[in-house]
């Protein structure tokens, strides 16, 4: 009897905390669906729209470039995730088997940046960033590098890669090796396709980070031509001040593609959560 009072105790926390994490999801999904006549600042709330409408989907999509901001997004994201993968393993592999002077200094330092917010070093990135001529004032292409590069490698993700690597047998890559494979072989075709898990939670992580950026680009981009959703949403505050159904029905179309990553994702997430913690 108390074995089961635990559990339904246990889940009804769960359900609750589960509720109160969704409810501003549902909340602005309800927003984004009801009409002109219907007042969405109602108390109590009111969940169920009584005007149900897709007008302000129309609405916003008519009168903003969404599909501008969203092509941005995606190509900001889709490099980001490219790039974190690919340097991340790579910074990660030595770290992981080889042996060097100077390696647990190396990778205690990395993780020390974990501990730094975007924030403080956000200055001297910026000043980087315009020293090197990435932003949108040379030309579009450099705007969209200068979104990329600052995140194109992450202490996170090198340190999820190399825990990653410490967990597959020394075995395999050394019958690689006798098997006439040199370094690069064996990091590219023998241990990083048995880390596909890994890749899959670091990119699902990157992708969320990049998408959602909203400081980097605001601060980055003057052309409206090259903003990212998150900005493009912002900027609907400015310009519909008054109609929040247009700002909950962009903040939407901004977080489907999020949605849609992660279910393509999801079936190596738990497994590649559960490897970085399998060996330290």
């Amino acid at each position: 009897m108390k074995k089961l009072l635990g559990k339904i105790t246990t889940h009804a926390i769960l359900i609750l905390i589960c509720i109160l994490s969704i409810f501003p999801f549902i909340w602005l999904i309800s927003t984004s669906l009801k009409g002109a006549g219907e007042n969405i600042f109602a108390y109590p709330p009111v969940m169920i729209p009584h005007d149900f409408t897709f007008a302000n989907y129309i609405g916003v999509w008519q009168r903003v470039n969404l599909l501008g901001y969203f092509i941005n997004s995606m190509v900001v994201a889709a490099g980001t995730v490219i790039l974190n993968l690919i340097l991340s393993s790579l910074a990660a592999y030595p770290l992981a088997r080889m042996e060097f002077k100077g390696k647990k200094i190396t990778f205690f330092a990395i993780l020390a940046t974990i501990m730094i917010p975007f924030q403080a070093i956000m200055l001297p990135v910026y000043l980087i960033t315009i020293k090197l001529h990435l932003t949108d004032n040379v030309n579009d292409a450099a705007g969209i590098m200068g979104l990329i590069l600052p995140f194109a490698v992450s202490a996170f993700g090198i340190f999820l890669m190399r825990q990653a690597f410490l967990g597959i047998p020394r075995e395999m890559e050394e019958a690689a090796i006798v098997d006439g494979c040199n370094i690069f072989q064996v990091f590219w075709r023998v241990l990083l396709p048995m880390v596909k898990p890994s890749l899959a939670v670091l990119a699902i992580f990157t992708f969320i980070g990049s998408w959602g950026e909203f400081l980097w680009p605001s601060i980055v981009l003057t052309k409206e031509s090259l903003y990212t959703l998150p900005v493009g949403v912002n900027n609907l505050q400015g310009m519909f001040s008054s109609n929040w159904r247009y700002i909950a029905a962009g903040s939407i179309i901004s977080i489907i593609p999020i949605i849609i990553f992660f279910l393509a994702m999801q079936r190596y997430f738990i497994s590649g959560e559960n490897e970085g913690a399998v060996k330290g």
